[in-house]
């Protein structure tokens, strides 16, 4: 083994336990530590780097000019399992760890002086080596810290009144009060009953009789005896609140019913444990009509995403984007060099171009014949997938959903990851591959006295349009399920685009009957993402309903749905006023909507949004634009602006090429919040208000035309994302995409469920009930 004088030279630490350690794949590309040369870990930052053909370590020591790496590689044991025995009494929590699995072969090599074995020993760098090996992984790590977050007390949990001490004896935790169940049982921490929850996935029975006896008592909190381990975790579920929680004060509340949190051992998976195991295995059909398993596919563009737990809306969406010229264009770059970027894990640039990559180039996509993995079926075994661990870290940071590890709604995270494309920075020459989504949709006013019109515009990126719900009637001897006519998606775009009447004072000639409103398209897109939502509020609670929507096969005419704009006979309202400005709230379902806990700015917008008649309407419109950047802002906005804005302010705000006449009404708009200011500028694409000072109030250049006002506007279906599961918080994503095949002439559908990438053209029912449609200008 050789020494090197760059040991000495450089100041080596062992990693903190809050410094990140990349050492499972590429923080620029998937390749992995289980590649045939491994991974070089930099001795300094701890940055992963391939080191095959694209060789990123050598580029991270190129740039940055970190001389020592420690390469990992390791190869899969083949281990012999033993059968498990017949029953298992008590849940085995002691996890297989990556020395059972793998061997594992560590060098540290020096880039500045060419050396690949030198001797760890030296200089103290074994310590670093073992600090580097015993570092918990990035991804795990964040997995961890996403699952800390996921949980907190409540008012019940926090002021829990127990009843008279009593100590329960060990025959009386054995069974359900109830009923006989000796599993899934839940002690009420108020009064010591033991009941059985519910029927839970994987075969585990319950009969609800603990939220029986949550209903009979009003008792709220309740621990699940079998998850309680001697460190004081347990499952705790406050039936008040109906959501799972925590109790700081466990240990005390269970020696109030004498027992022992040190005798006790977790005996059954969590809830969360099998929440995701639920969505993991979800099971969208992977067999064809006459009952064949589906073939696993492989090639570029045909390359999974393994589930991170509960990470299928986020890979539905990514496999659907990257299918558009728009995304492969922006950041697939087969042989270009990484961005220059210090920390590439904290760069949504290197990461997207990362995602292209490893979707795109087929590097990735082939079976996995791990001789460890769970067989299949199939002859041939499905890919392993790629983890887009950093991906999702990045764009979840700071969010207050998608920053955890619960399933999230793919509609919400589509728009959320559109923001963040749309803030950042695009090289030269590179524009983002959000504006192949903008559209212009033209709201059109009209005075039900005078008759005279007011035209608005807005810019958008999608369409989020509720379904007609028309239920079928029922024979009086069939089941309870609502059953659904079918609607084509012209009668939602009819729907969505019909008139309302909406309760305002006309500017022009004061009357107070209203203004009927119509929504149209002015312009449309290159690329069109419509979100289909099938909710009602049932018991004030939004309830997914299976409604079947038909969507031809063929191209689509939107033609009729495009505004011509003004017409000549018509008489436009003057500009003062806005007729916003006389909106008077309903006051009965403004009342309601207060009750039930709507910020005002909310419920003002919601009637005004709906017609201001229709309490319903106003709810469903809340629930559909709840993410919306300018939710809580006032109804009426519109001001002069004639203070002073920070110039550091104006001048970020700049750098992200937003230019100053909008910098300044953002600031102004925002009280100079900067965070809130960029919020501000997407949410507002065609407000600039006046800014005292500035010449004419304009920015300068001519703006750009936002989609295409030409007919035919012809559509075509180009991708689906599909859910499964009575909420968009539970369940599966999965999604299915057009893709040329090359065994096969024109398009075929692929079904991408996570990791698994099958052919799959029976996709009629499948399309009746999508959550998202993606469709293309031909």
């Amino acid at each position: 083994m050789a020494s090197c004088i760059h040991l000495n030279t450089h100041d080596l630490k062992q990693p903190s336990p809050s410094q990140a350690v990349y050492r499972e794949d590429c923080t620029q590309c998937f390749d992995s530590v289980d590649d045939e040369t491994g991974l070089d870990v930099c001795l300094t930052c701890f940055n992963g780097g391939c080191t095959g053909i694209r060789n990123h370590a050598s580029v991270h020591f190129k740039r940055l000019g970190h001389p020592l790496a420690l390469n990992i590689r390791r190869t899969r044991k083949n281990v012999q399992r033993e059968e498990p025995p017949q029953k298992i009494s008590k849940l085995s929590i002691t996890a297989e760890t990556d020395e059972d699995r793998y061997d594992t072969i560590t060098r540290v090599i020096c880039y500045a002086c060419g050396k690949n074995d030198i001797d760890k020993t030296n200089s103290g760098l074994e310590v670093v080596v073992d600090g580097i090996m015993n570092a918990m992984t990035f991804s795990r790590r964040e997995e961890v810290k996403a699952w800390e977050q996921e949980f907190v007390p409540c008012e019940h949990t926090l002021c829990l009144n127990q009843g008279g001490p009593t100590q329960i004896q060990s025959k009386d935790l054995s069974h359900c009060s109830m009923c006989d169940l000796n599993e899934n049982l839940w002690l009420c921490l108020e009064c010591g009953n033991l009941g059985c929850g519910r029927s839970q996935f994987g075969g585990i029975g319950g009969n609800s009789h603990a939220l029986v006896h949550s209903d009979l008592t009003t008792h709220a909190v309740a621990v699940k005896l079998g998850s309680i381990t001697a460190d004081g975790s347990a499952d705790i579920y406050c039936y008040k609140c109906n959501e799972e929680r925590t109790d700081p004060n466990l240990a005390n509340h269970l020696a109030h019913w004498g027992i022992n949190l040190a005798g006790r051992e977790k005996t059954e998976k969590s809830l969360m444990e099998m929440q995701v195991e639920h969505n993991l295995k979800w099971d969208f059909s992977m067999t064809a009509q006459d009952g064949q398993e589906l073939t696993p596919i492989f090639g570029p563009g045909l390359t999974g995403l393994c589930n991170l737990g509960n990470s299928c809306y986020l890979s539905s969406v990514i496999q659907c984007l990257f299918d558009l010229p728009e995304f492969q264009q922006r950041y697939y770059h087969e042989n270009a060099e990484p961005p220059f970027t210090q920390f590439p894990a904290e760069d949504l640039e290197t990461q997207l171009r990362k995602l292209a990559d490893g979707i795109l180039s087929g590097r990735y996509s082939r079976p996995n014949f791990d001789v460890n993995a769970s067989t299949d079926s199939a002859e041939v075994p499905h890919q392993k997938g790629l983890a887009p661990a950093m991906f999702k870290h990045l764009v979840g940071r700071g969010h207050e959903e998608f920053s955890t590890m619960k399933q999230q709604d793919a509609f919400e995270f589509l728009l959320h990851l559109f923001k963040l494309i749309n803030l950042s920075k695009h090289p030269d020459g590179l524009e983002s591959p959000t504006h192949a989504f903008n559209f212009i949709m033209e709201q059109r006013l009209q005075c039900l006295s005078c008759k005279k019109v007011r035209y608005r515009t807005d810019e958008q990126d999608n369409i989020s349009m509720p379904v007609p719900v028309r239920r079928l009637p029922t024979a009086d001897d069939a089941d309870l399920i609502d059953r659904f006519e079918t609607v084509s998606l012209f009668d939602c775009l009819d729907a969505f685009m019909s008139d309302e009447l909406v309760e305002l004072s006309c500017p022009s000639c004061g009357n107070k009957d209203g203004f009927s409103k119509r929504s149209s398209f002015r312009t449309l897109p290159q690329q069109l993402v419509i979100n289909a939502r099938r909710f009602e509020l049932i018991n004030w609670v939004p309830t997914k309903l299976d409604i079947p929507v038909s969507v031809d096969e063929g191209p689509l005419d939107l033609s009729d749905y495009l505004s011509p704009g003004p017409r000549a006979d018509e008489e436009l309202l003057p500009d003062i006023d806005d007729p916003q400005e006389g909106f008077v709230p309903n006051q009965l379902a403004f009342d309601q909507l207060l009750s039930m806990g709507f910020p005002v700015n909310r419920c003002e917008k919601a009637l005004y949004k709906t017609g201001n008649s229709d309490l319903e309407a106003a709810m469903n419109w809340l629930f559909a634009h709840i993410e919306d950047h300018d939710i809580d802002e006032p109804l009426f906005s519109k001001r002069v602006i004639d203070n002073q804005h920070d110039p550091l302010k104006v001048a970020q705000l700049g750098e992200m090429g937003i230019d100053e006449v909008r910098a300044k009404s953002a600031l102004a708009a925002t009280d100079g919040d900067i965070n809130r200011a960029i919020d501000w500028v997407f949410s507002h694409p065609d407000e600039v208000e006046d800014v005292r000072g500035d010449a004419g109030g304009n920015s300068s250049g001519q703006s750009k035309k936002v989609g295409y006002d030409s007919t035919p506007a012809r559509y075509k279906l180009r991708a689906i994302v599909c859910h499964k599961g009575s909420s968009v918080h539970a369940g599966h994503y999965v999604a299915f995409v057009q893709k040329a095949l090359p065994d096969k002439p024109g398009l075929s559908w692929v079904l991408f469920n996570d990791e698994k990438v099958v052919k799959n053209e029976d996709i009629q029912e499948m399309k009746k009930y999508a959550y998202l449609y993606f469709f293309s200008r031909v």
